[in-house]
């Protein structure tokens, strides 16, 4: 591919990301949809540009996002977790124990929500998060990290498909015409 074509498929990678993170604004709960979304759209930098590519259009999406992004919770999940775990997971899926692989997944998964909260929360000054979970109880934090496992393991299944997909179906047919 053209190093024209690399730089371009970065930007309209990136803008796709943002756009999709700034969709949140618009759209009330989709303050982890559209950030996993974001994510898988760098399945397509890492694939056709590199790892070093897809971490730069990582970082810009990132700032660009805090910024922004007047959700700063949809932000934040971005940066602190599904802008980067594409990148990460063609590194975890390289490991030779499949329950190494996975507990590395996960490990990496609940510090990153856990850290991006407290963030969200002692660093923003944000802690009206901690009200929108009363619902559940006293128990609310440790029903939703582990709704939370529950969506990360269907996500992470989800970006193998779509990876499989891209490489099998996307890619013969759209971008061999790029090149």
């Amino acid at each position: 591919m053209k190093k024209s074509t690399q730089v371009a498929l970065g930007g309209v990678c990136a803008s796709l990301c943002l756009f999709l993170i700034f969709l949140t604004c618009m759209f009330p709960f989709t303050q982890f949809a559209f950030p996993a979304l974001a994510g898988i759209v760098l399945i397509a930098v890492i694939i056709e540009n590199g790892i070093s590519t897809a971490v730069l259009v990582y970082a810009a999406v990132a700032i660009l996002s805090l910024i922004v992004v007047p959700v700063k919770e949809a932000a934040l999940m971005f940066v602190g977790f599904f802008g980067y775990y594409p990148i990460i997971k063609v590194k975890l899926e390289k490991l030779s124990f499949r329950v190494l692989e996975y507990l590395c997944k996960f490990t990496l998964f609940n510090v990153a929500v856990i850290g991006s909260y407290l963030v969200l929360i002692y660093v923003l000054g944000i802690d009206d998060v901690l009200e929108q979970s009363g619902a559940f109880g006293q128990y609310s934090i440790l029903v939703l990290l582990v709704m939370g496992n529950i969506m990360f393991f269907i996500y992470d299944i989800a970006v193998t498909n779509i990876t499989y997909v891209y490489l099998n179906w996307f890619r013969p047919r759209i971008m061999r015409k790029m090149k």
